[in-house]
């Protein structure tokens, strides 16, 4: 099913809150509808962390996290299973900017330290290293995921981690 809907005319986006994005539908397809985004992406993250935890007592799982690749929000769901995907990335095309810039943020960091991770299993997939990326997966990914999510539901720490101006700043730090 193609979704069309209401447009705003500044921008040519569909609408929050406006048909196809109504409440109800996006509550339906378990996505927030105040930021327009679905904690399922995050599934993206937690099956790599998982099994970075794992290596340690499971070092053949390496190779599991080395297939890994980072996948941003409307690649995600354009290559899942999910139900309502083609709803999934229209709401987040048309979450509030300050929101998806503020995740786009924490996904980026999500995103390196996997990638750190990687990095340090090509080169050994010894017992030190494989508990120092579980401990990276725990104490320092899990915390970025955490964050993520509160950033979906709509709690972030701070009002100024939404604000847009602040957000734009993030992002530009980590292009800097």
């Amino acid at each position: 099913m193609r979704l069309t809907g209401v447009e705003n005319l500044d921008t040519g986006r569909a609408v929050l809150g406006e048909a196809p994005l109504t409440a109800d539908v996006l509550r339906a397809a378990n996505i927030n509808p105040v930021t327009g985004l679905a904690t399922d992406y995050l599934n993206h993250f937690n099956e790599v962390v998982m099994v970075m935890e794992m290596l340690p007592d499971m070092p053949d799982c390496a190779e599991d996290v080395l297939e890994w690749a980072p996948a941003d929000y409307p690649t995600h769901f354009a290559n899942s299973t999910f139900k309502d995907k083609e709803l999934a990335i229209l709401a987040y095309r048309s979450a509030p900017t300050a929101v998806r810039a503020h995740l786009e943020t924490l996904i980026l960091q999500i995103d390196d330290e996997v990638l750190k991770a990687q990095a340090m299993l090509r080169e050994a997939t010894n017992a030190e290293t494989c508990t120092h990326i579980a401990a990276l997966a725990s104490e320092e990914i899990k915390p970025l995921i955490a964050a993520a999510s509160g950033t979906i539901n709509g709690h972030a720490d701070t009002e100024d981690e939404l604000d847009d101006e602040a957000a734009q700043a993030s992002v530009d730090a980590l292009f800097g």
